[in-house]
């Protein structure tokens, strides 16, 4: 038989950001609960700031009933002479039962022991205190709490459980709370519980109460007040979608407000107003015509017929916030950007001051500056090279000097950027003051690219100081630990090269650079880069595979090589040709193919040997505009390679007929080998 189960769980108000994180995981661990006792089921999870339910629309009153089968010793362990040994004794009385009541089974070619047995399953609501424990206690937020004498710690204070199977309330007490069969109704309606008979009971009172439950109704009804807002009054709102989430998380009945403040505090960098609101207050930005206005929405979690009050509130909390940004931006533009201070802030326990690090990354620049020269010729033309290269040097000297503001100091996810504003504001070079603040670009999964080289090669010097350094003290990720983003940075500098279409050299370009750090295994570190690569690109593993194994370290090359592999790969006739390239890559098995591969055309004693030659000469001397064009003809040998291997004897018993035979053979997967090794490809 089967009834439906409701569980709630009542807390004081859940941090929304802790809560956020865990919340993807939440799902799958009550489901492996329920299937570890049998009683998995169809089930949905919602939430709001003080409430987590289960609901079960058809969970089922018991465990079935399940047939447990025990295998034991080898019959002739089991038995001597016709009597049963201590290995049969202990089996038995591990079973529960005599001797004579174990049978026989085959196991793995043997006569064993057996037994089998019904075992009855449990009345489900027994076992819902237990389970319902286990789900609390696994939940993770980083951080719990105890509260009142309970040993049991939980992300907030338990205040009361719900526990409704069918009509019928389940008594048992967890966290020092009695479960019951009431619940709380939004606190702007009352702080009073309401009971109820039954779960569909719950959610009509839960719904009359002011509560809505489900946080998918929460965000559309956001964004349906959002739009109302935005032709009512002319204006676009910004919506980020992880401030979205945390304010669906935060309110029981969300109604968005609209606030103003003094028009003056737009002098402030927008970065600068828009941060304030969003990551102190959870207000939303407002644009007009392209522009930030003087707007905010806040969300509201109360229940009221004038909400004036609330948003004069918070317009009188976000107009101390920006005073005090006012307040901070003109004392750093009084001060202006200085790298002084920047040697007494320390960078890393072994490696110094962030004045160190600034030089380092200066050293680093030089070296790029001169690698990417035509480049940067090309993109940022100056009015000479004198003039480019001190340009760099200003803007990678500067690249930290906001960290002494007063204004990063508050908030430090504006670092780089506040530094552009107060670079313009002193009037260093445009260039200047946009690669200050496109330095740590690329900075998340779908983040901008530094927009000129520049800029990317001050960027590329800022990640690959802290990779070095890092290396250079064995701060090395382990596992899913990665503290410094270090795997992060190297997804920046394959993004950067890339977009840019720059050449770095994870080997001779690694290596140039080490002299500015202690010594240490620069192998580890392009082990490393290898390791991203294999995650980077989106192809079968087995092609990045076969075009590293070529022995290939250029970023950019990588990419273009793996790019035309995949192209070939994923052609209709691939597979055929690629089982003649096989047979290839099986002949030349342990040959050196770095050595001398000597062709004497005299020597070829048919026809199918100089056409093969022939055909193979022409493709190795052609000039191929990419690796897919060089690929393509080289695959299109395929018909005199099969005929060459049906007509003529590789391994003649004439040594200098099989070298020679062997040596053209492998000439042509030398060829191939310039782009990839094809036989570390699996289909």
């Amino acid at each position: 038989m089967i009834k439906p189960l409701l569980l709630e769980v009542g807390v004081e108000e859940l941090p929304a950001i802790p809560f956020l994180k865990e919340l993807p995981n939440i799902e799958k661990k009550w489901a492996d609960i329920l299937e570890a006792n049998a009683l998995l089921c169809a089930f949905e999870f919602y939430y709001t700031p003080r409430r987590l339910v289960l609901w079960h629309p058809e969970f089922a009153l018991a465990q079935e009933d399940r047939v447990q089968e025990v295998f034991g010793a080898p019959l002739h362990v089991a038995y001597k002479d016709g009597k049963p040994t201590q290995a049969a004794l202990s089996f038995a009385k591990k079973c529960g039962v005599g001797v004579d009541a174990l049978g026989i089974a085959q196991k793995d070619g043997k006569e064993v022991l057996y037994f089998e047995q019904t075992i009855k399953g449990q009345n489900s609501k027994n076992l819902i205190a237990v389970m319902l424990q286990e789900f609390l206690a696994s939940l993770n937020f980083g951080k719990s709490m105890r509260w009142a004498d309970h040993k049991e710690s939980f992300i907030r204070p338990i205040r009361w459980i719900g526990a409704m199977l069918g009509d019928e309330h389940i008594p048992f007490s967890l966290y020092g709370v009695e479960s019951m069969y009431f619940s709380y109704p939004h606190r702007s309606i009352s702080y009073e519980p309401f009971a109820y008979d039954f779960a569909g009971d719950f959610f009509e009172k839960l719904e009359r109460g002011g509560v809505i439950l489900y946080p998918q109704e929460r965000e559309k009804k956001i964004r349906a007040q959002f739009s109302h807002l935005e032709h009512e009054h002319g204006v676009q709102i910004q919506v980020d979608v992880d401030l979205l989430a945390e304010v669906v998380a935060i309110t029981e009945y969300p109604k968005a407000l609209i606030g103003t403040f003094d028009a003056a505090f737009l002098r402030l960098p927008p970065e600068v107003i828009i941060t304030s609101m969003k990551e102190h207050q959870r207000y939303f930005p407002v644009f007009k015509d392209g522009k930030l206005s003087n707007h905010f929405i806040v969300v509201s979690n109360a229940i009221c017929d004038d909400y004036e009050l609330i948003v004069k509130g918070n317009e009188k909390v976000l107009r101390a916030r920006l005073s005090d940004g006012l307040f901070f931006y003109d004392n750093d533009l009084k001060n202006g950007l200085s790298i002084h201070g920047l040697k007494d802030i320390v960078y890393l326990d072994g490696l110094g001051s962030v004045f160190d690090k600034v030089i380092r990354e200066k050293n680093i620049v030089d070296f790029l500056a001169l690698k990417y020269k035509k480049d940067l010729d090309i993109d940022t033309p100056c009015e000479s090279e004198k003039e480019l290269f001190a340009h760099l040097n200003r803007a990678i000297m500067l690249s930290k000097a906001d960290l002494l503001s007063e204004m990063v100091y508050e908030f430090t996810e504006l670092q780089g950027l506040m530094g552009y504003y107060y670079a313009k504001a002193q009037g260093e070079n445009t260039l200047v003051s946009l690669a200050i603040k496109e330095q740590y670009l690329p900075n998340a999964e779908e983040s901008e690219l530094p927009s000129n080289i520049f800029s990317s090669i001050v960027a590329l010097a800022c990640k690959l100081d802290s990779l070095m350094a890092l290396f250079s003290i064995q701060k090395i990720p382990t596992g899913t630990k990665d503290p410094y983003a270090l795997r992060r940075a190297v997804n920046g500098i394959i993004k950067i090269v890339l977009s840019k279409k720059l050449s770095f050299d994870i080997t001779s370009d690694l290596q140039a650079l080490r002299k500015n750090y202690a010594k240490f295994d620069l192998v580890v570190l392009e082990q490393f880069f290898i390791e991203r690569m294999y995650q980077f690109f989106d192809v079968n593993v087995s092609l990045i595979k076969a075009v590293l194994e070529s022995g290939e370290r250029d970023i950019l090359k990588i990419a273009q090589k793996v790019e035309a592999l995949d192209k070939i790969a994923h052609s209709s006739d691939f597979k055929e040709m690629f089982s003649t390239f096989k047979r290839v890559a099986n002949i030349i098995k342990g040959m050196d193919l770095e050595g001398e591969l000597a062709i004497d055309e005299t020597l070829f004693a048919s026809a199918y040997e100089k056409e093969l030659y022939a055909a193979f000469y022409e493709k190795q001397q052609a000039y191929y505009e990419s690796y897919e064009a060089k690929l393509d003809a080289l695959f299109s040998l395929k018909q005199e390679i099969d005929l060459f291997f049906d007509n003529v004897m590789v391994n003649a018993e004439d040594e200098k007929l099989k070298t020679n035979r062997q040596n053209l053979i492998a000439s042509i997967y030398k060829e191939f080998k310039s782009v990839a090794d094809i036989k570390e490809i699996t289909l």
